[in-house]
């Protein structure tokens, strides 16, 4: 019996002491820019924005040069990276804004059918917040902290005024929310998205956190402090000064975020990612995507494909590069996974848990294809193969590995690989459901035009 005893204690023991070394589950930050063109950081060659806050995020993790997003433009895309489901198959094909006749305005939001993985973490035990802009829907049953969120300091549209806020205002004059303290007044805004980053790290140290730090910057509108258009006043172009300016200040940003985790003793914990919600809109904030062809609101490489950065210290190899193509859709189930979710069929996941495939644990690519679909507009990729569809001319065919800024349309020359490709991109497509709200008629015109500018390919002095 004595020996029994001793035998049940020592097993009590050692289980005790199993949980007792458990490592506390990984905290998660999304830091989101936005309309940031992908030549635009130092880390991507820039020879006039220095970033170095954000190159040291790759330095200490993984920069992804086949990175792409969901959307060209900002609702779509972030409906597919919160939701880890190609938006188009739940109908959240086109841009937030006005509602359109035929259409009901109760469903011009993330539809309701959706899971965030804000959602999914707040199940597992997390705190979740959502730092900055929303852009899934104004009406109160859209609203983040309806979707997942237990905290907000942000506004739901899509853009804001980088200086004010009125408190009656509309668009980007809305007030700012906050379900946690009264907001403060707006001092420059991509600095209090700042703030509230660091305070949400300090204040939910001691448990696992999912943060979405939504900045703004470099959407328009084009504003920049007195400070930091003086460090750009040798670029002649104001609009590209401007932005210059933005994207340094974003980049502060991010490096006082990374500090506050560094103080916090989090560093080794926190899985960070670093993308842009879409490619730059030259047309409009005087970005550029080089060497890609294209900008935000089509779909070749420039409106798609972003920096996409992911450190995870100790865990993710630090300083690599991953060339395979990788989708924001894949943090979702990414997340889910880290955290001790399990992966069902009835999520619907689009996008693949990425851990496998950065610590060489898999051999295997994560996406043997994929497919987008923006109104007017669809393309697919296969290996270096992309497709791209539109209304008013035979599909286009590129080759990327010789082509990477798509200027050789070689559709004619490889018609057994245009047929292929179109086909499978049309079955996906006709299989998708209706948009259930659409943008406005006149942007279908705008982004054809767009399929035909010139777009500068080679960095800016």
């Amino acid at each position: 019996m004595r020996r029994t005893r001793w035998l049940v204690i020592l097993l009590v023991g050692i289980v005790v002491g199993a949980f007792a070394a458990e490592k506390p589950k990984p905290n998660f930050i999304i830091i989101l820019a936005d309309d940031l063109g992908f030549a635009d950081l130092s880390l991507n060659g820039s020879k006039q924005i220095a970033t170095p806050h954000i190159d040291r995020l790759a330095k200490e993790g993984m920069n992804f040069t086949n990175g792409y997003v969901s959307g060209p433009v900002c609702s779509p895309s972030r409906a597919g990276l919160l939701t880890g489901r190609n938006q188009v198959t739940f109908g959240h094909d086109n841009n937030l804004g006005g509602n359109q006749p035929g259409f009901d305005k109760a469903f011009n939001g993330l539809p309701l059918t959706e899971t965030t993985i804000a959602s999914r973490l707040q199940k597992l035990g997390y705190v979740t917040g959502l730092i900055g802009k929303w852009h899934l829907g104004e009406a109160p049953h859209f609203h983040p902290l309806k979707r997942g969120f237990d905290e907000m300091w942000g506004y739901t549209g899509g853009s804001h005024d980088y200086f004010t806020s009125e408190p009656d205002g509309k668009g980007s004059l809305a007030p700012i929310e906050c379900n946690y303290k009264t907001p403060q007044p707006i001092t420059y805004i991509t600095d209090d998205k700042g703030d509230e980053c660091i305070d949400f790290i300090k204040r939910h140290k001691n448990e696992p956190f999912f943060l979405y730090a939504s900045f703004n910057a470099p959407h328009s509108p084009m504003q920049a402090t007195a400070a930091d258009l003086e460090l750009f006043k040798h670029i002649e172009n104001k609009k590209r000064r401007t932005y210059c300016a933005m994207v340094h200040r974003l980049d502060i940003n991010v490096g006082r975020m990374m500090d506050a985790l560094d103080e916090a003793g989090l560093s080794e914990n926190t899985l960070v990612v670093f993308l842009s919600d879409n490619g730059g809109p030259c047309d409009q904030n005087a970005s550029v995507n080089a060497p890609f062809n294209g900008q935000k609101g089509i779909l070749l490489e420039g409106g798609i494909r972003v920096p996409f950065i992911m450190r995870w210290k100790g865990k993710i190899p630090a300083g690599t590069t991953y060339e395979h193509p990788v989708l924001s859709l894949d943090f979702a189930a990414t997340f889910l996974e880290l955290a001790g979710g399990v992966i069902t069929d009835q999520m619907k996941f689009d996008g693949v848990n990425l851990m496998p495939y950065l610590t060489a644990e898999s051999n295997e690519k994560p996406h043997d294809s994929m497919k987008w679909r923006f109104t007017i507009s669809a393309a697919i990729r296969e290996g270096n193969w992309k497709l791209i569809r539109l209304p008013d001319r035979l599909p286009m065919l590129f080759d990327l590995s010789q082509d990477i800024s798509e200027q050789k349309d070689v559709a004619l020359q490889h018609l057994e690989i245009t047929e292929n490709l179109l086909k499978k991109l049309g079955k996906w497509d006709v299989k998708q459901m209706h948009p259930v709200f659409l943008e406005g008629a006149e942007w279908k015109a705008k982004q054809l035009k767009l399929y035909d500018a010139d777009y500068q390919l080679q960095q800016p002095e």
